[in-house]
């Protein structure tokens, strides 16, 4: 099995909260994060609503000049970042900084920034494009600025597999420890996509709600009258470490990280495989990897978009992979508060899995209003449950047929 491998650091900007505590305490209180976009003028588009984050600053975190020269995603993955690094007791001491890498995770990058100046270069002509554009827009420049301000000298790149980003660049960084290629990552993912293009875009596929008259409820999963997710922003980074090596510093350990399963549906570019058999392949790959007896499991935190095929297809998934146990356990999606963070999804998804494994408290599943009987197991529907969790599973599924599931254990010392 190589090396067991521990989570000592987590940091989270999401749209209920701009740290851990703050997002934490929203989740379980089931507050919604959805509201009208604030971040540019959205009359013209269908839909007209977004879960932005509210209240972030990125001086919090890097100064000025370097505000204006880093991307919105970027500047959640820094400030995700520092908090994880934080907490972990990591800051500016990294024992080995050869053996200490950082993947992050991002669909879409800095898409913003290209925006901005593909406006320039049409209305205004090519001089007027920014000689920061390249290094601003490449997804992979998150992993990119945090290896810089941390001096980490170990693998260092991002992965882009649309919504499954995150979880996949969480689960290469696991399975690098547990093979001894390194000691310690910093991963996780971030996403900035609210703007006007992915708006239109994402809405012009009928893939968003398009509930404007009333954006607190629009996200919805597993309910009847669900009609499509609601675009999210945020960064979520990890600080991960070997058993040994944490313990060697002294580190106080948050969690395992158990296994981590993942697959390729081979089906549609945006459709799920017929009852999520590549869903099914991923959570079964991810219960063997880490040696996982599906009795243990007591959550499974949803892909949970809210869209008509995708829930159902999970569902149907997790049916299949758990027998009866799928009626025990909660499968719950927090989706219905954050939104869809896309890229930064699997990595925020984690880590309320995390804190679930830690706290023994499950966030509900807001939003539910109407049962759809083809989505009839609990999702903890507008409550939040108090119940002790060995194991926890993240499932996190992307446009193209990736399927990535993520395994979290609770912590005994």
């Amino acid at each position: 099995m190589g090396h067991r491998v521990v989570v000592t650091g987590l940091g989270l900007v999401t749209p209920v909260g701009t740290d851990v505590d703050s997002t934490w305490t929203a989740l379980l209180a089931g507050t919604p994060g959805a509201g009208p976009i604030t971040k540019f003028d959205p009359h013209k588009l269908s839909v007209r609503f977004a879960c932005e984050v509210k209240g972030f600053d990125p001086l919090q975190y890097i100064d000025r000049k370097e505000a204006r020269r880093y991307d919105l995603f970027a500047q959640f993955a820094l400030a995700a970042a520092h908090q994880a690094v934080t907490q972990a007791g990591l800051e500016g001491r990294f024992p080995s900084a050869e053996r200490t890498g950082v993947i992050i995770g991002s669909g879409i990058g800095g898409m913003q920034t290209y925006e901005d100046n593909c406006s320039a270069y049409v209305l205004k002509g090519p001089d007027r494009v920014s000689p920061f554009f390249v290094p601003m827009f490449i997804p992979d420049i998150a992993a990119g600025l945090v290896s810089i301000r941390y001096g980490l000298k170990g693998p260092n790149y991002a992965t882009v597999s649309a919504c499954a980003s995150s979880a996949h660049a969480i689960g290469d960084s696991f399975h690098m420890i547990r093979h001894g290629v390194v000691d310690a990552m910093v991963t996780g993912g971030a996403e900035a996509a609210i703007t006007g293009l992915t708006v239109a875009a994402f809405s012009n596929m009928k893939a968003l709600s398009s509930r404007n008259d009333s954006p607190e409820t629009a996200s919805r999963p597993f309910d009847k009258d669900r009609d499509g997710f609601v675009l999210g922003d945020g960064g979520a980074i990890a600080v991960l470490e070997s058993l040994e090596h944490a313990e060697r510093r002294g580190a106080r350990i948050l969690g395992e990280v158990l296994g981590y399963g993942l697959s390729g549906d081979a089906y549609h570019i945006t459709s799920p495989a017929p009852h999520g058999e590549g869903a099914q392949r991923a959570m079964r790959a991810c219960l063997a990897d880490g040696r996982i007896d599906p009795k243990d499991v007591g959550y499974i935190n949803a892909h949970g978009t809210s869209t008509d095929q995708g829930d159902v297809a999970e569902t149907e998934a997790v049916k299949a992979v758990f027998g009866e146990q799928a009626r025990k356990l909660v499968f719950g999606s927090t989706k219905s508060m954050t939104g869809h963070l896309l890229g930064g999804a699997g990595a925020l998804e984690f880590g309320v899995s995390l804190l679930v494994a830690t706290g023994g408290v499950i966030p509900p599943t807001i939003n539910q209003f109407t049962p759809d009987p083809a989505c009839d197991l609990d999702c903890a529907p507008n409550r939040k449950v108090e119940r002790r969790v060995d194991v926890a599973l993240s499932n996190s599924f992307g446009f193209g047929g990736h399927n990535v599931t993520l395994a979290v254990k609770r912590w005994d010392a």
